[in-house]
């Protein structure tokens, strides 16, 4: 069979491979018998491709095009194939080289085997070696230094869609898109497209990185190209094994073009290298290619077109939920509305949370119920570092306040329930976003509720409360307060949180002259707080024990401001019969004259919960003498005597 006649790729292949063991034959026995002459007829003419036979080409002779093989290059490529899939050809090529430890191919051999040398074969420029079709041994001289195909080529020539091998440990497969995007995701789309089609790098700038991979999977859709995914962690600090990197992505692209979509997660300490890294690589690539950065990443030796990636509005927010809810928008009957005004959810999670409706429901949750409580828990942020979450099961009842006060609290929910209809239905939204969101201080003594109602604020809108921990946040180093409060406002961007400052007064506190190079950097913090508190879109509540000590600048810019007063006896008493859990044995209990102890509603569920202990020890229910024992206790802690006024009465 010759050229043009074979039947299949596969075919064609082992036809080549047939030859090249076949003049290994012809090579050994001419050397052993040198005067005699041996006919030439080969199996397939290995000098020529089959491209002008109008069938399609083999994946062996599509690689030859590709990287504009010679037809020496060719040859030496089928004779490292043909040692790995034929297994007679390594013990010929041990033979032919005269030496039982040469199982393998060099170009020694390959120069005996196949008389149209060209020696630029061997040079680091040619394909063979520039492109890492072939492995070199190292330390050894070049021309008998082992010859082995690279793994991933094999595959290729094998007949599988090609994939790097060592690519494949650094990539991630993004899967083509699964929904249409909104209007405005859709101008970033086609913008892209007109930049990657003008040999631009694209970056693509904001914080929600489900939207940013959903606007690559479009434009990839459109050049039909899988998009890979490639963290920058995974970028090599090497400069050698960087350009190793760019010369496998490159081909990759020769043989199975594909959107590289290069997702930019700077390592903390080292953010300076790693971009130096990034601009190297991206330039070195000359391929298409996509940056998703969090903040916009500029290089004066690289030219990119960024574009600001904004979360969805809140009506291409609530048309996908209505989309993809179908028939079932009707059974929300205007709660749709609220969601869509608390959570902001790219349209990937929208999309699974209507998938949960096909989910069998618990009883007695309503539509609505599931959503909320999904969105919710898709939108907890990342603040393990930096806040706590407090769940209470507390309710207003258990809140002991003055009515103006609890009135106040009642109208910071009703703020947040009805701010879908006065900001977007009634137009306060406007044109300006920023200063939607609810601030609160809350003000007063330690264990006077402050805490107890934001977690009651909480509970009563199904959102979470984050207290945030100041010890973590504030740092004495410059800009790094900043950057801790960045991203405690940006993970809870989402709208699924409460903030919760407490002892806002370390954060808040007052700005002062500048003296020195602190005290600037200092005001720039309480300025940058300022600007986080009035663009946050959610409910921030400041906690403080001394009033006086919050700048005035925030006072301004705060919507309620509740003073939570020290209890009186009367609401020391509410807060008594309150305090013990209904499963809690109690035994001659006296609210009232246990009221006559002037403390604060923090420092009595103390000394309840201490009493309960000791008797739960003792095997007996609650009483007065336990109450007593745990009084001392805490006035020991308070650093304050236990005065007989107190606890007269208390038949101890």
């Amino acid at each position: 069979m010759v050229r043009g006649e074979y039947r299949e790729p596969m075919e064609y292949l082992s036809l080549c491979i047939g030859e090249i063991h076949r003049r290994l034959d012809r090579h050994i026995s001419q050397r052993q018998n040198p005067d005699l002459e041996f006919p030439d007829t080969p199996l397939i003419n290995l000098d020529t491709s089959p491209s002008d036979t109008g069938e399609p080409l083999p994946a062996l002779e599509k690689l030859c095009k590709v990287f504009e093989l010679s037809a020496f290059e060719r040859k030496v490529l089928l004779l490292c194939v043909a040692r790995t899939l034929h297994p007679q050809v390594p013990a010929l090529c041990a033979h032919a080289q005269g030496d039982p430890n040469l199982t393998y191919p060099t170009f020694q051999l390959a120069i005996a085997l196949f008389p149209d040398l060209h020696w630029d074969a061997l040079h680091p420029q040619r394909p063979l070696r520039l492109w890492n079709l072939l492995n070199l041994a190292e330390n050894e001289d070049l021309t008998h230094t082992k010859l082995e195909v690279d793994e991933s080529i094999l595959h290729y020539i094998l007949g599988h869609v090609y994939q790097d091998r060592d690519l494949a440990l650094l990539l991630e497969p993004l899967a083509p898109p699964a929904s249409s995007l909104s209007v405005s995701h859709q101008e970033i789309v086609e913008l892209g497209i007109s930049g990657l089609l003008t040999s631009h790098p694209v970056q693509l700038c904001g914080w929600n990185v489900e939207d940013k991979r959903a606007i690559a999977q479009n434009i990839g859709e459109y050049f039909q190209l899988p998009v890979q995914l490639l963290s920058s962690r995974h970028l090599p600090r090497d400069s050698k094994e960087l350009k190793h990197l760019v010369f496998r992505w490159r081909r990759v692209m020769l043989l199975a073009p594909t959107l590289l979509l290069l997702e930019y997660d700077p390592i903390e300490g080292s953010e300076v290298s790693q971009q130096a890294i990034l601009t190297d690589f991206i330039r070195d690539l000359k391929t298409p290619v996509i940056i998703s950065t969090s903040i916009r990443f500029s290089s004066p030796n690289l030219p990119l077109l960024t574009f600001d990636v904004p979360k969805l509005s809140y009506y291409e927010q609530l048309h996908l939920w209505q989309t993809h809810l179908g028939e079932a928008t009707e059974e929300l009957n205007g709660h749709l509305e609220v969601i869509t005004s608390q959570f902001n959810l790219p349209s990937t999670t929208i999309k699974a949370a209507c998938s949960t409706l096909e989910l069998e429901p618990k009883e007695g949750d309503s539509v609505g119920d599931r959503l909320w409580q999904f969105c919710r828990l898709q939108a907890r942020p990342r603040l393990e570092d930096l806040a706590v979450r407090i769940e209470t099961k507390a309710t207003w009842e258990d809140l002991i306040l003055p009515q103006h006060h609890k009135h106040t609290l009642y109208q910071i929910v009703t703020h947040l329930r009805q701010r879908v209809r006065v900001y977007e239905d009634w137009g306060f939204a406007g044109n300006e976003r920023r200063g939607l969101g609810i601030s609160a201080l809350f003000s007063g003594q330690s264990g006077t509720g402050k805490t107890l109602a934001a977690g009651i604020i909480a509970r009563e809108l199904k959102l979470d409360l984050y207290r945030i921990d100041l010890s973590s946040v504030v740092s004495k180093y410059i800009g790094e307060t900043e950057k801790n409060l960045k991203q405690v406002f940006q993970a809870a961007e989402t709208g699924g949180a409460i903030l919760l400052f407490d002892e806002a007064d370390a954060l808040f506190g007052k700005r002062s002259e500048v003296q020195d190079s602190r005290d600037r950097y200092a005001n720039m913090e309480v300025s940058y707080l300022l600007q986080s508190i009035e663009a946050y879109q959610g409910l921030c509540v400041l906690t403080t024990n001394l009033k006086g000590a919050i700048d005035q600048a925030f006072l301004r810019r705060i919507r309620f401001i509740v003073q939570f007063p020290f209890p009186d006896r009367d609401s020391r008493e509410a807060i008594w019969k309150r305090i013990f859990p209904t499963k809690t044995p109690t035994e001659g209990l006296d609210s009232r004259k246990l009221s006559n102890l002037n403390v604060a509603g923090g420092n009595i569920r103390n000394i309840a919960l201490n009493a309960a202990f000791l008797a739960a020890d003792a095997g007996e229910p609650v009483r007065m003498k336990h109450l007593y024992e745990a009084t001392k206790s805490e006035y020991i802690k308070l650093e304050r005597l236990l005065t007989e006024k107190e606890t007269k009465g208390w038949n101890n």
